[in-house]
């Protein structure tokens, strides 16, 4: 499935909530379903800055796809980073630094943030894109 459609099946699961507290119920329950996350991978060098709470993601490169994986010790941005990598997990690093994710106007997600937390899905995304940047130029080195 291509990331334009996955974002378009998370917009068609939001649209079944009317309330924001349903959203964040389920935004919630998203971030339970991540797979677990391996404690080695809980560094300083993982931490994503810029995120009030502490998000920590891993990137790995296999077989020219990036994987990614993540843990959170808030709740909601455990959700919101399992958001992304449903999108962006085991896609290309070109895929990822092409995606536009429109997912997150049409659900009204970062409007519904408060400051902090949208200021940490950027720092989210920007190191999301990092990872895929890095791997983008081993990739090419490696023709």
């Amino acid at each position: 499935m291509i990331t334009a459609e996955i974002q378009n099946s998370i917009v068609e699961e939001f649209e079944v909530f009317d309330e924001w507290l349903d959203k964040y119920e389920y935004i919630i329950e998203l971030g339970n379903e991540l797979k677990p996350y391996d404690e080695k991978h809980k560094t300083k060098s993982n931490l994503i800055s810029g995120c009030q709470s502490r998000v920590w993601l891993n990137a790995e490169l296999i077989e020219g796809k990036v994987i990614f994986t993540a843990d959170s010790d808030a709740i909601i941005t455990k959700g919101i980073i399992a958001l992304l990598i449903k999108i962006l997990s085991e896609r290309t690093p070109y895929e990822i630094l092409n995606t536009e994710l429109f997912f997150l106007d049409k659900i009204g997600l970062k409007e519904n943030l408060s400051p902090t937390r949208a200021n940490g899905l950027v720092s989210m995304i920007k190191q999301m894109k990092n990872y895929a940047l890095a791997f983008k130029t081993i990739v090419e080195n490696k023709k």
